[in-house]
Formats: structure tokens, C-alpha cells, sequence
């Protein structure tokens, strides 16, 4: 039997060590005021941080993506050709619109790297349009990145520029080729004043203010300048605007949307971009157009200069020679060899330019800048559409270079397609040159038989017809070229853009979107909440005492006697001094249990012995003894009370007697039992005080002395209770183990260790203790520790002033009710 409880002693110091929920759920309800107060701190912060942040917006606007055709487009104005159709010109948008290259340009229009900014409550605030003044930057200057420049009305027509240098070195960036430099400066604060209107040229700041004639300024009024990196400003923008379709059914409809601080800021931002973006598509898409432009220049060059040497040969001939008449059949030979000459002259263009572009398809790497075949009248489809495919992929590629890493497999294949093109070109241009050749070695055979008919003129007569024909021939190639030109004019002018703005980003007083106030009311409510809770849990499972009788009940098989709660008293005499209080009621309920165990146990003498002890000082062991003796002594049994804590003696005090002479005095036989045993004024209580503190405690209290007069007492007396040291510091307790029949083990809640039970556990697992009950001290009936009991009278801590009544009511002052008020919420 023994064996068993040994085991469920086992079994409890297990369970001991687990995680009691429950226990921590009442502890954290115990503690709601701390809840409570760190959830209104959360949401304090909370609110300042709502008042403090800038207000978020997000505006929109709506392109389209179309294929317009040029309405001039014919088959002899072929100078332009489909880039992809529309599905391919929406994926280069969408990608373009991230690109750093397309940001720069829109960052760079709006100037968007000068901030206006004025001090408001909590920060600067971005004022943009609305400031009364505007800057003139003088891009080729370094103006001073990253901090306000400040500008003072002094009236309307003067201002203080001010600066405050914290080194000897400022950071500056020229916005015109976007180089940064330090520039050197004089640490302190830089004022000048300046005029509105003058150019203002320092080390930092360089440019023009000028005040707006439509505002009205106050003296005072201070104002900021603040100029930004521009390649971080770039980047904040491309990571910010969001293009996307605006539906699965208009996938050629694109929404450009925007977040900032400044309404105004957004809608230029976003009207720039769809702006710019849609004169980029126009300029790509007139590329071909251009390119032929630039071609037929050149060769209209040379056509006009060759025009003016045979001019100048026709006059030169005029002056020396006299006009010839020529006979009509003189006159058609050569009209029908002018248009042979016309001719070869044509298949010459031809075969000039198809030898350009073979030469300039082998040797160049970038096809965007080649001419349309039809400038010399290349009509050959495959050659057309070869050229054609050959510059969009060309496009593509080179708008694939501002999103994606050179080597990417991207570019392979567009390469791959690219030389693919372009070897099925060469090989059509190769032929197509054969067929040239042979068209043209047939027209030179003819324009030899022709000028044969003509060898029988006289000299200065073919001399003259020859001119003439050279010069008819410049005149018309000069007017083919310019009617080429003209045509590649008229399809470029007439040229619209693909990009159509549908719908303009505009303010109509939209609200804003941040910051999110109640996110930042519900993050402050998790974090208010949260942090105290985790706090609770980290302290709960490092608290290493006792809060509660549950806590005892699931470590330690060893019963608990009763409880004690805390009482606010001037001595240690609660049970004789007020009989009916609470904590008076308590130590006759652990008086009824102790005669119970008493019952039980089998002595040949009258007397029962009781020793109490405690882990550690402090824990109300001798109060507990104090009072128990008392109450034995108020029923009618003799009672002794022995003070054996000769260390640290304390009964003394509470009967208003010394300690000069005790315990120690007789059993080293100093004293006799008559001089250190006083009658107290509570009648049937004798009392025993340590007496001075010995050297050799434990060897007092282990010897036959101490034994004698115990069997002495337990003739005289009926109860016998020892005030022993703690056994958790000495061992001297358990050397008084065997005198006793019950002992009272002190547990002080919210202040004994875990540990100390495990203590007790061993020895009384090991017979070191026998008979042994916990006493509850400091015990308050609360739901948070004490779920297992229905009883109590609460508990607390005021050197032996223990707990308050229900039998005798305090005096209750209007203070005292409204504490007891809120406590009891």
C-alpha cells in the first residue's frame, strides 16, 4: 500500500511539470487591467500614427492600344508595315511603360526631382502646384540632393535663402548629363537675400526664383526646395505605376494607375506618360518613313548636282554652237534612246540599292534604319515584306533591351528569327540582281543600236542630241525623287499614333486610400492585446511558486489542512485579540482537523505533538504556530509553545517578553525548566522562547536533553506544538521529526518554490517526514489559481498582519468602498 502512494507521489511531481492551461487562462484573466491598459496604449499609438501620416491616393487613366492604318496607304506609298498587330503592340507597351528609359523621359519633363515642400504639423508636406513661387533650375549646375533648401518671404519682391551645412562637403547632382559630385562648402548656416527674378549662382544651389503674380504672400511665410537623386526618383516611379488590361474582353485597353501623397503630382504623372509614350509609338512607327526620307535625300542630292553640271554643259553648248534643227525621224530615235537611257537608269537605282542592302544586311547588326524598297521602285512582295519583318523584329529586339538581361534566351530566338530573314533575303536580293542584270544588258543593246542610227549625224548634231537627252534624263529623275519624297511625306504626316488616350487621368476629388486607419486601429488592437499576452505566457512558465491549491493538489499527495488568509493586525495575536475575524474562524478549522489526526494516532501519553516548519523564513511559520497554540489554549487544552528556531528567534516579541533566557539556556543546563517556561496572559498557554542564539544549534536539538523535556511536557500538557527552523535551509526540523505526531508544513502562496514541494515529496517519500498536512498562508479565493476550491478568505502579506475578515467588519471609509468597487469588477 505504501508502495502505491509512493508511486502517485511519482506520478504527481510528473504532472507537475506540465503546462496547466487553465491556470494560465485564470492568470491572464486576473490580470485584464494590464490587457486592458496595453490595448488603450496600442490604439493612442494608433491614433497618432493615423494623424500623422500623409493621406494616400490612387488615380487612373485609360489608353487604348489600336492598329490604325495610314489612310494614304497604297501599294506605291509601301513605306510602312504592321508591327506585330495589336496583341503585339500591347506587350511592348506594357513592357515599355516599366522601362527606366521611358521614366526618364516622363521624370525629366515634369522636373518631378524638385519638390516644393512647407512645414506642416507634424512634417513637410509636398505642396507642388500650389506653392507661390516657382524655381528655374539651371540643369547645367550642381544643386544639393536630399535636403530643403529654404526660401523666406522677406515682401513680393525679395526672400532669404537659407541652408544649414553640417560639413565641410555638400552632395550635388547636375540634371542636365545626371552627374553627382561634392561640392565644397562652409559648415554652418548659409542666408542671403535674394531679389525675385535673380539669377542666384552658390555651390549648391543654382537657378532663378521667381514669385507667382496670381498669389498673395505674408511676410515670413518660409518655404522649401528640395531637390532629389534623380536616378532614385526614376526608380521609385517605375516601381510604382501599374499598367495592366482593363478587361478580358478589351485586352487592347490599358489602365495606368499611380499611389502618391500629391493628387496633382499623379495626374501629371499619368498624362505625361500616356503622352510620351504615345509620341514614342509614333516616331517607331514612322522609323520606315523617315529612314526612306533620309535615303531619297541623298540620292536627290546627287540627282540635283548631276542636273545642274548638265544644265551648265547645255548652256556652255548653246553659247559656242548655233541650235540645230532636227529632222522628226533624228528626233524620235532619240526620244525612243532617252527612254532606254530612262530606263537603265531605273534598273541602276534598283540594283544600286539592292547592293546597299546586301552590304548593309551582312555588315551592320541594327535594321531599324534601313529604306523602304519602293523609294527606287522595287516592287518585289518578297523583298517588300522581308525588309518589313526584318526592322519589327529588329524593334522588338531593341525594346526587349530595356526589361530584359543581355544572354537571356529571349534574345537568342529573336536573333535566331533575325538571321533567318535575313539569309532568305540575301538570297532574294541575289536573285532578283540577276534578273536586273539581264534586263539591263537587253536595254544597253538596244540604246547601242539606237546611238548607231545616230553615228551618221554630224558631230556637233549628235553632241547636241546627247546633251539633250542627258538633260531630259536629270529632269525627270529629279522629279521621280521628288515625288518619292513627297510621298514619304505625305504617309509620314498623315501617320497617328497606335496610343489613344480614352480617358485622362484627372482630380475629382477622390478619396484617399491610406493610410489604412482602421488596419492601423486593428494592428494596434492585435499588438495591445498580444504583447501583454505573450508577456503573461513568458512570465508564466519561468514563475516557479505556488499561486494556488490546484497548483499543490496536482504536485503532492500530501493533503492540505487549511487555509490562511491575510489580515491587517498590529501583532501576531489575531485568534486571542479578535476572536470572530475571518482568519480566527481559519485556526479553529485547522484545530478540528488536527484533533482528527490526533484521533488517529496511537500514544500512551496525553499530550499530542505538532511541529510546524516552512521551506524558508518568511512563509508565517510562526505565526501559524502562535495562533495555533491559542486557539488549543482557548478550548480548554493545555498548551505549550516551544520556540525551537534557535537561529532566528521571533515568539518573544508578541508576548512582550525577552529572550535572554530560553531553550538554549536549559539544555545546556544553564537554566532550570521553572526559569525559562513563562506563563502568558492567554490562559492555559505556556511558552518557551529560543533564548540566545547558540553556536552549535543542531547539536543542541539532537541531544538527550531535548527529549528528556519533551516526555517531561507530554505528561503535563495536552498539546505541544514546536517552532522549528525552515527545513528547506537547515536539517534541524528533521531532527525533531521524531517527537512529534503531526507536522504542519508552512506553504506561502505567490512566494514558496515549486521545488520545495518536491522536497517534502522525497522525504516524506523517504520517512524523513511522517504525518505531515500543508497550511495554506496567504490564501484569497480567486478564480484565476484556485479553480479546485469553493472556499477562502483571501490572502496577503504584512509582516504576520494577516487577511480580512467577514466575521468582523472593518470600518469602511468612502475610499475604502470605492477600492473594494472596483476590485470586485
Amino acid at each position: 500500500m505504501k508502495t502505491r502512494d509512493y508511486d502517485d507521489i511519482d506520478e504527481m511531481e510528473t504532472q507537475g511539470i506540465t503546462f496547466d492551461f487553465k491556470g494560465f487562462l485564470f492568470r491572464v484573466l486576473s490580470l485584464w487591467k494590464l490587457v486592458l491598459l496595453c490595448i488603450g496604449v496600442a490604439l493612442l499609438v494608433a491614433y497618432f500614427i493615423n494623424i500623422r501620416k500623409e493621406s494616400i491616393y490612387r488615380l487612373d487613366s485609360l489608353i487604348t492600344i489600336d492598329n490604325d492604318q495610314n489612310p494614304f496607304f497604297t501599294a506605291n506609298t509601301s513605306i510602312s508595315f504592321n508591327w506585330g498587330g495589336v496583341s503585339g503592340k500591347v506587350g511592348s507597351i506594357l513592357t515599355e511603360i516599366k522601362t527606366r528609359t521611358h521614366n526618364e523621359l516622363v521624370v525629366d519633363s515634369l522636373e518631378f526631382y524638385k519638390q516644393y515642400l512647407y512645414r506642416g504639423k507634424y512634417h513637410l508636406i509636398d505642396i507642388y502646384k500650389a506653392a507661390p513661387f516657382e524655381v528655374l533650375t539651371d540643369k547645367s549646375k550642381p544643386q544639393a540632393i536630399g535636403k530643403p533648401i529654404g526660401i523666406k518671404f522677406i515682401d513680393r519682391n525679395s526672400y532669404e535663402l537659407f541652408y544649414e551645412f553640417t560639413g565641410s562637403k555638400v552632395l550635388c547632382q547636375k540634371f542636365d548629363s545626371k552627374e553627382k559630385l561634392r561640392t565644397q562648402v562652409t559648415p554652418g548656416l548659409f542666408s542671403k537675400v535674394y531679389k525675385f527674378g535673380e539669377i542666384v549662382n552658390t555651390s549648391f544651389f543654382n537657378g532663378i526664383v521667381n514669385i507667382k503674380s496670381d498669389v498673395a504672400v505674408t511676410e515670413g511665410d518660409t518655404y522649401f526646395v528640395r531637390y532629389l537623386n534623380f536616378d532614385g526618383v526614376v526608380n521609385q516611379y517605375k516601381n510604382s505605376i501599374k499598367i495592366e488590361p482593363f478587361s478580358r474582353e478589351s485586352s487592347s485597353v490599358l489602365k495606368l494607375s499611380l499611389i502618391g501623397k500629391n493628387k496633382s503630382k499623379i495626374v501629371d504623372f499619368l498624362n505625361a506618360t500616356s503622352d510620351i509614350l504615345s509620341r514614342t509609338e509614333l516616331a517607331r512607327k514612322n522609323l520606315y518613313a523617315t529612314n526612306t526620307i533620309k535615303f531619297i535625300d541623298s540620292s536627290l542630292g546627287a540627282v540635283d548636282t548631276n542636273l545642274k553640271a548638265v544644265t551648265d554643259e547645255m548652256n556652255d553648248f548653246r553659247k559656242t554652237n548655233k541650235v540645230f534643227n532636227v529632222e522628226a525621224e533624228i528626233s524620235q530615235i532619240s526620244e525612243q534612246l532617252k527612254t532606254y537611257e530612262q530606263e537603265q537608269l531605273i534598273e541602276e537605282s534598283k540594283l544600286n540599292y539592292l547592293n546597299t542592302l546586301q552590304n548593309y544586311l551582312i555588315t551592320k547588326t541594327d535594321y531599324t534604319k534601313l529604306a523602304a524598297p519602293t523609294s527606287v521602285g522595287i516592287e518585289e512582295g518578297n523583298i517588300l515584306s522581308g525588309v518589313g519583318r526584318i526592322i519589327a523584329l529588329s524593334v522588338q529586339r531593341r525594346n526587349l533591351e530595356y526589361s530584359t538581361k543581355e544572354g537571356s534566351i529571349l534574345f537568342e530566338d529573336l536573333d535566331r528569327q533575325i538571321d533567318t530573314e535575313k539569309n532568305v533575303l540575301l538570297e532574294t536580293i541575289n536573285a532578283t540582281k540577276q534578273t536586273i542584270g539581264i534586263q539591263l544588258n537587253t536595254i544597253r543593246r538596244k540604246i547601242v543600236n539606237l546611238e548607231s542610227k545616230l553615228s551618221g549625224l554630224p558631230e556637233g548634231q549628235q553632241e547636241f542630241l546627247k546633251i539633250q537627252r542627258k538633260l531630259d534624263l536629270s529632269r525627270e529623275a529629279y522629279d521621280i525623287y521628288q515625288a518619292k519624297r513627297g510621298e514619304a511625306a505625305i504617309v509620314k504626316a498623315a501617320n497617328i499614333s497606335d496610343i489613344t488616350v480614352i480617358d485622362e487621368a484627372k482630380d475629382i476629388g477622390d478619396s484617399p486610400i491610406g493610410p489604412n486607419k482602421s488596419l492601423n486601429y486593428m494592428m494596434g488592437l492585435m499588438i495591445g492585446f498580444f504583447a501583454p499576452m505573450f508577456l503573461i505566457f513568458v512570465i508564466y512558465l519561468l514563475d516557479n511558486t505556488i499561486h494556488g491549491s490546484d497548483e499543490i493538489a496536482r504536485m503532492s499527495n500530501i493533503p492540505i489542512l487549511g487555509l490562511i488568509g491575510k489580515y491587517r493586525y498590529k501583532n501576531n495575536l489575531v485568534v486571542y485579540e479578535k476572536p470572530k475575524s475571518a482568519v480566527a474562524e481559519s485556526f479553529r478549522a485547522i484545530r478540528s482537523s488536527l484533533q482528527f489526526l490526533f484521533k488517529n494516532k496511537k500514544s500512551e501519553s496525553r499530550a499530542n505533538t505538532l511541529m510546524i516548519t516552512s521551506s524558508v523564513s518568511g512563509e508565517g511559520k510562526t505565526f501559524t504556530s502562535i495562533n495555533i497554540a491559542t486557539v488549543f489554549a482557548l478550548s480548554g487544552k493545555k498548551t505549550i509553545l516551544l520556540g525551537l528556531d534557535l537561529r532566528k528567534p521571533k515568539i518573544f516579541d508578541d508576548f512582550s517578553i525577552d529572550n535572554d533566557k530560553g531553550i538554549v539556556n536549559y539544555l545546556i543546563g544553564d537554566s532550570s525548566l521553572d526559569e525559562i517556561i513563562t506563563n502568558t496572559h492567554i490562559e492555559n498557554l505556556d511558552l518557551i522562547t529560543s533564548g540566545p542564539i547558540p553556536p552549535n544549534p543542531s547539536e543542541l536539538l539532537m541531544g538527550d536533553e531535548l527529549k528528556e523535556l519533551i516526555d517531561s511536557f507530554k505528561q503535563q500538557y495536552d498539546i505541544i506544538i514546536l517552532d522549528t527552523p525552515p527545513l528547506g535551509l537547515v536539517t534541524d526540523a528533521l531532527e525533531l521529526v521524531q517527537y512529534v505526531d503531526a507536522t504542519i508544513f508552512m506553504v506561502r502562496l505567490d512566494y514558496t518554490k515549486k521545488g520545495m514541494l518536491q522536497l517534502v515529496n522525497a522525504k516524506h517519500r523517504n520517512g524523513e517526514l511522517k504525518n505531515v498536512s500543508y497550511v495554506l498562508n496567504f490564501y484569497k479565493h480567486k478564480n484565476n489559481y484556485n479553480y479546485g476550491y469553493g472556499y477562502g478568505y483571501g490572502y496577503g502579506y504584512g509582516y504576520g498582519v494577516y487577511g480580512s475578515a467577514y466575521h468582523e467588519k472593518d470600518k469602511n471609509t468612502v475610499l475604502s468602498k470605492i477600492k473594494n468597487f472596483f476590485k470586485r469588477i
